[in-house]
């Protein structure tokens, strides 16, 4: 295949690619080079909410490249205004200023610099099991140690792991000279690990006793996936900084860390910056996806679509004795299995019979669809899954 030779003799190493060539995409499917046809429940890693070439956000990209794509953030940008205050719409309410970036790892490396010039103070707890970025201090607070160890020399020395889900072991961790506390409401890339009902209530009074800042890491989650705007507004909780990215363009890049208000005017001119940040296309971008989100309710129904799809995973689970667990919230669900073997046969499998799944945290297989996917698509998929398990098992 020209494209396979093309990427190994030009494209750095850094990804192992599925042997197929994707080349076009509508809704729940996507299409590779030979003109085979896939149901993505993949969605760019829980990024195409809308699904693939939406028209309301392709006519906005088309139509504000026309206009204007890019101009220095030394300007007044009308997009970058008016996306801001729709988001503080649907973001927590203690949610009041925004930063725009290009990424999620930007954005968290946005969050660790305004949680320490808030504070005045330089350590960082972070969960075990975490995943937050792959630049410095994000991959510094990511709890893979493979990510970690060739680039210790790049890393600050300044993050606390602690057990995800444990109180004691927070309490424990923070000190003098304790900043933040970074969590993801549901572990996406440690394998769809949902908290018990306490622990993020409990994490909002532990940093409230000891002074020191939330940071709620919603890139995976955020965006109406979980059948909420965000995940932690399943607890009721008010983080003090959030971060966003991936959904948030349906496609475009784009990143966002929101703040309170008091914590956010911490940042004075100088401190932090982004070129491409915020600019005219990729705001305009993520407006259209906020508004189609907003018209056709899809949080809403990320959570009744999502039920059904998890209980049909509960089905396939009651069946296999290779499905260990089933858990999720929304439209991010996952299914473990009792090998890593089992998981990765289960992707080709799936990718031969025409389904496009994912294998997260070794041995599970983690779903994060377009939040446009029908019960017909699940269904259509847990058919598959049916005749796989009982070949991987």
């Amino acid at each position: 295949m020209e494209v396979e030779k093309l990427s190994e003799r030009y494209i750095a190493y850094t990804y192992k690619r599925q042997p197929i060539v994707l080349v076009k995409g509508h809704e729940m499917f996507v299409w590779d080079s030979r003109g085979k046809r896939y149901l993505d429940f993949v969605g760019g890693i829980a990024v195409c909410s809308l699904g693939h070439c939406h028209p309301a956000l392709t006519r906005a990209i088309c139509t504000q490249a026309k206009k204007l794509m890019h101009v220095s953030n030394l300007y007044y940008i009308q997009p970058q205004a008016e996306l801001a205050a729709l988001l503080a719409r649907v973001a927590p309410k203690s949610i009041g200023k925004f930063f725009f970036c290009n990424s999620g790892a930007e954005a968290i490396e946005s969050a660790f610099k305004l949680a320490i010039k808030h504070t005045n103070r330089q350590r960082i707890v972070a969960m075990e099991g975490s995943f937050h970025g792959r630049t410095a201090a994000a991959v510094g607070a990511t709890w893979k140690a493979s990510y970690r160890k060739p680039f210790e020399a790049l890393i600050p020395k300044i993050f606390d792991f602690v057990p995800f889900n444990d109180l004691t072991a927070v309490e424990r961790a923070i000190g003098e000279q304790t900043a933040a506390v970074i969590v993801e409401p549901i572990q996406g890339e440690g394998g769809v690990n949902v908290p018990s009902d306490d622990y993020l209530l409990g994490l909002r009074k532990l940093c409230d006793e000891h002074d020191v800042l939330l940071i709620c890491d919603e890139i995976q989650t955020g965006m109406g996936r979980t059948g909420k705007w965000f995940a932690c507004q399943h607890w009721g909780i008010e983080p003090d900084e959030i971060t966003m990215a991936k959904a948030l363009g349906g496609g475009f890049p784009i990143g966002c860390l929101g703040a309170k208000e008091e914590v956010m005017n911490s940042f004075s001119p100088g401190d932090h910056a982004s070129t491409f940040g915020g600019n005219p296309l990729a705001c305009v971008a993520a407006k259209a996806v906020l508004q189609t989100m907003q018209k056709l309710k899809l949080p809403q129904r990320a959570a009744k679509v999502g039920e059904y799809f998890k209980k049909r995973l509960e089905e396939l689970a009651d069946k296999h004795q290779c499905v260990q667990e089933i858990r999720g919230i929304g439209l991010i669900l996952a299914m473990e299995l009792t090998t890593k073997q089992a998981a990765e046969d289960a992707v080709v499998k799936a990718r031969e019979r025409g389904f496009l799944i994912n294998c997260a945290a070794n041995k599970v297989l983690r779903f994060v669809p377009p939040l446009i996917v029908k019960r017909k698509d699940i269904d259509s998929l847990v058919e598959a899954l049916d005749k796989i398990l009982a070949e991987v098992g």
